[in-house]
């Protein structure tokens, strides 16, 4: 479950992509997400995280956040052709096109989740 600071439940289905092959495959060759799942890949570090949409065959909200959880940037990616890279990212979110917007996820807002 992911839920914002204000404790509204942004995804009750979560995959957590921990490992290189998890986080290199992310959401390629999925033909749809419901829109209560999202894909938490967690980091070692701190880095910098680049997302490509290389076979995603549908738009998505990227959320970067820091190691205290905190949003330090959101993007929306198009398939095949979106990319955004952020410095500094300890855990990145990817879900359904329009919830970063529904829910007014902006910079400083901290996510609660189990890791």
């Amino acid at each position: 479950m992911i839920l914002i600071d204000n404790g509204i439940i942004l995804a009750r289905e979560v995959k957590y992509a921990n490992n290189i092959f998890s986080r290199a495959l992310g959401l390629m060759f999925y033909k749809d997400i419901p829109m209560d799942f999202a894909i938490i890949f967690k980091m070692r570090k701190p880095t910098t995280v680049g997302v490509h949409m290389l076979f995603v065959l549908f738009a998505i909200d990227v959320i970067f956040l820091d190691e205290g959880k905190k949003v330090i940037g959101t993007g929306t990616l198009k398939p095949w052709l979106g990319h955004k890279q952020m410095k500094g990212v300890k855990y990145l979110i990817e879900m359904h096109q329009g919830k970063v917007e529904a829910y007014d996820i902006k910079n400083g807002d901290i996510l609660e989740f189990d890791e």
